[in-house]
């Protein structure tokens, strides 16, 4: 575990292992997510749904894209995961003026080898948290789209790998949209899970401005799992059953929204709802899959990978589009 306070921004980068996985009980994992939660909680008020969602992404291994409007703790939500598993945390603040290699890294000639020498980006951390990102232009949210997805980075012909465990946490400014760029659908589609915070109710809020009286929670919150924990975590999900007729469910959900969508949800997107739903039911201590599974995570896996009739991703019209799929599409 880390020392008591330590920044986890300056944790060392752990690079990837390639040892054998020993997955973890279904329970143990169970104890682990819930251990995780509670512990983001000290910080986060009243988003124990988000907070549930943020850890089965990154369980799941998945991203995770957190829209909202400013100061309701989409950044510290993030930090406090980065900070309850002791792994290696980056951020990058996403500006106008942001270029690819500031993202990916870049080779630097060293003179005293006469060689060239990679330097890596923030995007070679275990936890990257992608800050306003939509204020980068198109170029450079590219950056991230061959590591979201493979895991890699390749830098002048030489791939690199990035660290095992690998989750991108990305936060989008709502409000300003005449001074952002529109995600391009590509990179919209390997978001896992895209969420809305919300503004909290009065005793939440109450409860958090009594939290922040003197030193901010975020500065007491120590780890209460490894990277190696995570790894373990992830192998076990990938041990749970997943009968046909559920696979069958969440191909139906994705045909629906094709048929009555100008865009509908991907491949890509109907494996992300099934490995969220794996995840899920770890959280329940569950060894297989149910349709409640798949009901509790079509929404925030589904809704922003569809375009309705108003040509825009997501939004209120792509959650009603989803909503709309699990009232019509019936569990066989």
């Amino acid at each position: 575990m880390k020392e008591a306070n330590k920044d986890p921004e300056q944790t060392p980068v752990e690079r990837p292992t390639n040892e054998f996985t020993d997955p973890l009980s279904v329970q143990d994992a169970a104890d682990l997510s819930g251990r995780i939660i509670d512990n983001i909680e000290h910080v986060i008020v009243g988003q124990h749904d988000a907070a549930e969602h943020i850890l089965t992404t990154i369980l799941a291994r998945g991203h995770l894209l957190l829209e909202d409007v400013p100061g309701v703790g989409k950044t510290m939500l993030a930090r406090s995961l980065a900070r309850s598993i002791d792994c290696s945390f980056k951020r990058v603040q996403f500006t106008p003026d942001l270029l690819p290699s500031d993202v990916t890294g870049v080779n630097i000639f060293n003179q005293k080898t006469n060689e060239f020498e990679f330097q890596p980006g923030p995007i070679f951390g275990n936890v990257v948290l992608a800050d306003e990102i939509n204020r980068a232009p198109p170029k450079t949210q590219s950056a991230l789209l061959e590591a979201m997805e493979e895991e890699q980075v390749t830098i002048d012909g030489k791939t690199h790998d990035v660290p095992n465990p690998f989750t991108v946490i990305a936060t989008q400014n709502a409000i300003e949209q005449d001074r952002t760029y529109e995600l391009p659908v590509a990179e919209i589609d390997r978001f896992m899970k895209k969420l809305s915070l919300g503004y909290p109710n009065p005793k939440d809020e109450s409860e958090v401005l009594r939290r922040v009286v003197g030193e901010h929670p975020i500065r007491r919150l120590d780890p209460v799992a490894s990277a190696s924990d995570i790894r373990r975590a992830r192998a076990t999900i990938t041990k749970v059953t997943v009968k046909k007729p559920v696979r069958e469910y969440v191909t139906r959900l994705a045909n629906y929204t094709r048929d009555h969508c100008q865009l509908g949800v991907s491949p890509r997107g109907s494996i992300s709802l099934l490995r969220a739903a794996q995840a899920r039911a770890v959280l329940d201590s569950r060894e297989y899959v149910i349709p409640d599974d798949v009901k509790t995570e079509a929404e925030v896996v589904l809704s922003h990978r569809v375009r309705g009739d108003t040509g825009v991703m997501g939004g209120e019209e792509g959650r009603t589009m989803i909503r709309n799929a699990l009232d019509n599409v019936p569990v066989e």
